[in-house]
């Protein structure tokens, strides 16, 4: 039994061993932690205090309702704070802040360049943006700048809110006026089209005056008319042409029962048979003609017989010439003498007369027919051409409407914007005045420290351990004998050497209480102090 329990704690943690560790090593451990303790404090004393300013910048939205004025600038706060941090953290501006208050004259006892001084202002400048619970909006950014000096961080801080809130302002009318005389370009040129497609719509519809689609219907109706005329005409004339035939007609009838040497116009038998002729012919043109045109072939034939039978007569006025004007007088004064047959002629040449008048009246509605149905006839080509016009001059002025809206609304837009009506900054937390250094955090150094004591005072210890050859107990004894024990001599401990075991015992826990005093007043110092 006592062999397995003698294997059973060999094989076990041996806690007898490690207390004697303990007890041999727990000054050194505790001079090495407090040394490493010491160190890691003394360092955060050592390193230069740095005082950061911050400053929380709300970011207000406009005071008008969307719905009313819609604002014709970038909506996304994001990009355009990016573009006013890299605006207001360029060289020529941080130039202007490092002149204004006098950064870096005196930090160091090598005068350094501009350069390097505009280089120190930006690694000190930090912008954050703070979103709202769904991470989607910003509702604020935080401004911090650190500084040697707290009275410096606070100034700076203030310059760049001030730089924002400004620039802000700045950038936002601009913008917004701009995009106001952007639309305005457009709406100019949209204008100038629109002018332009009116005019041709104008002179278009000018130009084809009673071929435009809208006067089809007054078209058709007119020409309805002017038709219903032109039948009305023909038939008069078709009436006056067969008076004419029956007025010949009863002449010759007359002129047959009452036979003379002379004809009522005073002119001999053959003379009147060839006028006649001539008005039998020529009456047979005129009824053709309603019909047909100049060019039809039974016309061209009766034109010839025509010209023939006048040649005849030019001739047989010619030989009559040559008689008497006595005998001629007598007999014009016996056919004048004749009231049937001057009745006769009378109604001839009415009858004449009349035909020609319709004829000229005839013409004149076939031509007004003809023009009207050439308006029918291009009305559809007019129509397409319209049609086009029309098409481009309502873009013209859709487009034009369009951009007009979008100018007043963009006016509107850049008037409130002028109003300070837009979305602006305002500051919720000013940039107050640090109490503190942001850096280094000499109560979180001392707690490192505290830590890096411990693992340094452990370390040594296990070193010290591993490099120690010497026996310290009767196990390690009995491990190196090749033959069990078979008894053991007690040790025999005099008074003096107990008195020197508890002086020992209280030198060792005044030290970790004088250690854990002087850890704990250098942490005080440091949460004091920053």
């Amino acid at each position: 039994m006592e062999e397995m329990d003698e294997q059973g704690s060999s094989k076990g943690l041996d806690v007898e061993r490690y207390l004697q560790i303990v007890r041999r090593r727990y000054v050194q451990f505790l001079f090495i932690a407090f040394l490493g303790w010491l160190v890691v404090w003394g360092v955060s004393w050592v390193l230069p205090a740095r005082y950061k300013s911050s400053t929380l910048i709300l970011v207000e939205q406009p005071t008008m309702p969307k719905n009313y004025v819609t604002p014709n600038i970038n909506d996304d706060l994001q990009s355009r704070l990016q573009s006013m941090k890299q605006q207001i953290l360029s060289r020529t501006r941080l130039l202007l802040i490092i002149d204004k208050l006098h950064l870096y004259s005196d930090s160091s006892r090598r005068q350094i360049t501009l350069d390097e001084r505009v280089e120190r202002l930006g690694k000190n400048i930090d912008v954050e943006l703070v979103h709202d619970s769904g991470g989607n909006q910003i509702t604020a950014f935080k401004i911090s700048y650190s500084a040697p000096n707290p009275k410096i961080a606070q100034q700076v801080t203030n310059e760049l809110s001030n730089l924002f809130i400004t620039e802000n302002l700045k950038v936002r009318q601009q913008q917004s006026e701009d995009t106001t005389n952007f639309i305005g370009e457009h709406l100019e040129i949209a204008r100038t089209s629109l002018a332009e497609q009116e005019a041709r719509v104008r002179e278009f519809k000018g130009k084809h005056e009673g071929e435009l689609p809208s006067q089809e219907t007054s078209n058709l109706q007119i020409l309805s008319g002017l038709q219903s005329q032109l039948q009305n005409e023909q038939d008069t004339l078709n009436a006056a042409k067969q008076q004419r035939i029956y007025l010949q007609t009863l002449i010759e009838q007359y002129r047959a029962t009452h036979p003379a040497t002379r004809t009522a116009d005073g002119a001999p038998t053959s003379l009147t048979a060839i006028d006649q002729e001539l008005a039998r012919l020529r009456s047979k043109v005129a009824d053709l003609k309603s019909r047909y045109t100049d060019h039809y072939p039974e016309i061209e034939d009766l034109k010839d017989q025509i010209a023939n039978t006048e040649k005849s007569r030019a001739a047989l006025v010619a030989e009559l010439k040559t008689t008497g004007t006595r005998e001629r007088s007598v007999e014009d004064a016996i056919t004048v003498t004749d009231p049937a047959l001057l009745q006769l002629q009378s109604q001839v040449q009415a009858n004449q007369a009349e035909i020609a008048n319709r004829d000229q009246a005839i013409a004149v509605l076939k031509a007004k027919v003809g023009s009207y149905q050439d308006r029918l006839d291009n009305e559809p080509a007019r129509e397409q051409e319209l049609a086009d016009l029309t098409r481009d001059y309502e873009q013209s002025k859709a487009n034009y409407d369009d951009l007009l809206r979008k100018r007043n609304e963009s006016q509107m837009a850049t008037s409130m914007e002028q109003m300070q009506q837009g979305e602006r900054f305002s500051i919720l937390d000013p940039p107050g005045l640090p109490q503190k250094p942001a850096f280094p955090n000499r109560l979180q150094l001392s707690g490192i420290g505290v830590g890096f004591g411990f693992v340094l005072g452990l370390l040594f210890v296990i070193a010290s351990e591993a490099l120690d050859n010497r026996l310290h107990s009767e196990k390690e004894i009995s491990g190196l004998l090749p033959v069990a024990v078979i008894s053991e001599i007690p040790e025999i401990v005099s008074l003096s050497d107990e008195r020197g075991g508890k002086r020992r015992l209280v030198f060792g826990w005044t030290m970790a209480a004088l250690v854990v005093a002087i850890i704990l007043a250098g942490s005080a110092l440091s949460y004091l102090h920053g």
